[in-house]
């Protein structure tokens, strides 16, 4: 094989690694031992509610939408289904926008659930595996759904918090990349083009592809608000 063709065959596996599993590169920091107890806390295991929305109207309106947008790269509606109220429940539960975390797994694991970087990140959120010494447990598997949103939603909200709210630095400590601006505006650009939600626009979902949510009957049709 001659170099140019080396070459390419490189470039053409970094660009795969780089689509499938971008980050992973979360770095350890010494904890003060009431920030550990209290991330500790945080990724608790509790029970998942039916939903984390202000109504059931909101939970159709919104999985219906989200739903939509997501067939492609989930092609199955339960798992779909259970992935995006895991998500929102989680995202809600840390203070997050749910729409920010779908940007943010756009980029990190292109929604591959058993993804993993070269720096051996997991899951949806790519998170670091020392998470679970420093704030969890051994029988914390990434690689669990609910476990993984919860760690991801966890950890960005530590960053957040140290950050004092500045998004670009936190998304930048979540990727291990601290201070650069290509990580920021991928997430930003991810959340913005393609999750942008608006609660009060009509639904454009096919009636057979509409998702319902536990309690509501199966012709319910919410209205915008």
């Amino acid at each position: 094989m001659n170099r140019r063709a080396v070459l390419g065959a490189a470039a053409a596996l970094a660009s795969l690694q780089a689509a499938g599993a971008r980050a992973g590169a979360q770095r350890y920091e010494p904890l003060a031992a009431t920030v550990r107890a209290s991330l500790s806390r945080a990724v608790s295991d509790a029970a998942v509610p039916v939903h984390a929305f202000a109504s059931d109207a909101e939970a159709t309106h919104w999985l219906a939408d989200m739903s939509a947008r997501l067939a492609r790269r989930m092609p199955d509606e339960a798992l779909r289904r259970e992935f995006l109220l895991t998500l929102h429940y989680e995202s809600t539960r840390a203070g997050l926008d749910p729409q920010l975390v779908l940007g943010l797994i756009q980029v990190e694991s292109a929604f591959r659930k058993y993804a993993v970087s070269s720096a051996g990140a997991r899951g949806f959120m790519q998170v670091m595996p020392f998470w679970t010494d420093v704030i969890g447990g051994p029988e914390h598997n990434l690689f669990h759904l609910r476990t993984n949103l919860r760690y991801g939603c966890v950890i960005l909200r530590h960053y957040l918090d140290i950050e004092q709210g500045n998004l670009f630095r936190a998304l930048g400590r979540y990727n291990g990349s601290l201070g650069r601006p290509e990580y920021p505006n991928l997430v930003v650009r991810a959340w913005v083009s393609s999750w942008k939600y608006d609660p009060r626009a009509p639904l454009q979902v096919a009636e057979s592809t509409r998702p319902t949510v536990p309690g509501l009957p199966a012709d319910y049709s919410p209205r915008p608000r």
